[in-house]
């Protein structure tokens, strides 16, 4: 294992930490702002309750998002200087545009949102979270401008040196698969959110707690799950549709194509199957003709790219980015089933009553954020052997004087203080959900009579269990 290899594995350990918490506070922080808003046009203090149950669950996460991405960010130095060196000036400014438009907004905002209820009006508490969930839209912007910019450069000069150099900075930002990735990305933060209110809530109803809260965060979970998951599978499909145009060696990884087609045959669908690299073909492969060529060019004999028409230095590793795929869509297919039978119950009033689907909710809690990996794992191992698609190597971009000892040393003291510090945040918030969303303590009194912001995240030892039981 080489300096190259440990410095992709210590990057995929941080960023596979690092995706989930802003995914999860992307979607958090928009769920936030309708809460507020219910409450503040019913005047139902069940929607405030909700809000500051779940505020407290996004302060940690919001927290934890911020400390795994600054670590992530030193890596560009540490471990890939010459990709820093070589493109610096194009993902550097668009790196920079993000602090400035997005960090420094929910950094003015977030304050107010966490501490100033009761100390400001409620309409400017509202207008707080609404600006924190702009912000965190504005930043998830950026950050796949740049991401997606290696996947599909243009707008760029190459000096003598290897260089990049802005030349069209609208057609660096809004580069082909832009936006594809934005929307497939946004639809995908809120998708795990919403499993995550509807897993939560449901494990309520199933234990018969916080019953009125439950029911109302259910719904909204349903109603919404019903309208964005079929929604991502569209775009879901638009996105595939530009990947063969641009990067067909990955979509030909994606569905384990091997072989060149004849003209006219069509592409195979591989439903299943076990990829050999070495052996070039699929073990056990399980196959529906032509179907791939409907689903991948919408006609019925279209062609793609296969492996074997690619040098096996200029493909990916095929079996991670086959298996990833698949977990991803087959999460989908599961999310789409639950969805629309939640629907169906909800619409006969049966939702809250139906166990086998308050289970499957509960079930399907997490499973967000494991399509959101696997469809990452899909992006950017799919991306290799390029880190800059098609024009720089990985293998050229890795700092040239790193040491695998020292990689080595670093990945395991990232291990032990992410073991350490997101186990605490998880255990938190883990305490956080079982008290649920009880009714809100406005704060303090102070000298004067008036009330003081609680800490946001002080709610586990502000009730003990009898004052629980009395308020569900």
């Amino acid at each position: 294992m080489d300096a190259l290899l440990l410095s992709r594995i210590q990057f995929g350990f941080v960023i596979s930490f690092h995706i989930l918490f802003p995914a999860f506070t992307i979607g958090l922080a928009s769920w936030l702002a309708f809460c507020n808003w219910r409450f503040l046009r019913t005047r139902d203090t069940v929607w405030q309750d909700i809000y500051f149950f779940w505020l407290r669950i996004f302060a940690i996460s919001f927290g934890m998002g911020v400390v795994s991405g600054i670590v992530m960010s030193f890596q560009f130095g540490t471990n890939w200087a010459v990709l820093s060196e070589k493109a610096g000036n194009i993902l550097g400014p668009v790196m920079s545009y993000e602090v400035l438009t997005a960090f420094f907004l929910e950094a003015t905002f977030l304050g107010v949102m966490l501490f100033g209820h009761k100390r400001v009006s409620e309409k400017l508490h509202f207008f707080a979270t609404c600006m924190v969930a702009l912000g965190t839209l504005i930043s998830m912007f950026w950050i796949l401008s740049a991401n997606s910019w290696m996947q599909t450069p243009q707008g760029y000069t190459i000096t003598a040196d290897g260089i990049f150099e802005p030349a069209d900075w609208w057609a660096i930002i809004f580069n082909p698969s832009f936006p594809y990735r934005l929307v497939h990305m946004a639809l995908a933060a809120f998708i795990t959110t919403c499993l995550v209110v509807g897993g939560v809530s449901a494990g309520y109803l199933l234990r018969g707690t916080h019953v009125e809260a439950a029911k109302r965060m259910l719904r909204m979970a349903v109603l919404f799950a019903g309208i964005t998951v079929p929604l991502q599978i569209f775009v879901g499909d638009l996105h595939g549709l530009a990947v063969g145009e641009h990067q067909p060696t990955k979509l030909a990884a994606i569905e384990g194509h091997w072989e060149p087609t004849q003209p006219g045959a069509g592409v195979p669908l591989v439903v299943f199957g076990l990829p050999d690299s070495e052996a070039e073909r699929n073990h056990y492969e399980v196959a529906v003709p032509r179907l791939g060529s409907l689903i991948l060019t919408h006609s019925w004999d279209g062609d793609i790219r296969s492996l074997k028409e690619v040098p096996r230095e200029d493909r990916p590793p095929v079996a991670p980015v086959f298996w990833s795929f698949r977990v991803m869509v087959g999460l989908g297919m599961l999310m789409l089933l639950m969805s629309a039978a939640s629907l169906w119950a909800l619409r006969r009033k049966r939702l809250y009553e139906s166990r086998a689907l308050l289970r499957f909710w509960r079930a399907m809690t997490f499973s967000g954020f494991i399509a959101l990996l696997a469809g990452w794992y899909v992006v950017e191992i799919g991306r290799q052997p390029w880190v800059i698609y098609g024009l720089l190597r990985t293998a050229q971009a890795v700092s040239p004087n790193v040491e695998a000892g020292s990689v080595i040393a670093s990945l395991a003291a990232f291990g032990i203080v992410y073991a350490i510090v997101f186990g605490a945040g998880i255990w938190y918030i883990v305490k956080l959900v079982k008290h649920g969303p009880v009714p809100h303590d406005p704060g303090p009194q102070a000298d004067d009579g008036e009330r003081r912001p609680k800490r946001p995240l002080s709610v586990g030892d502000d009730f003990d269990d009898e004052e629980i039981r009395e308020a569900r």
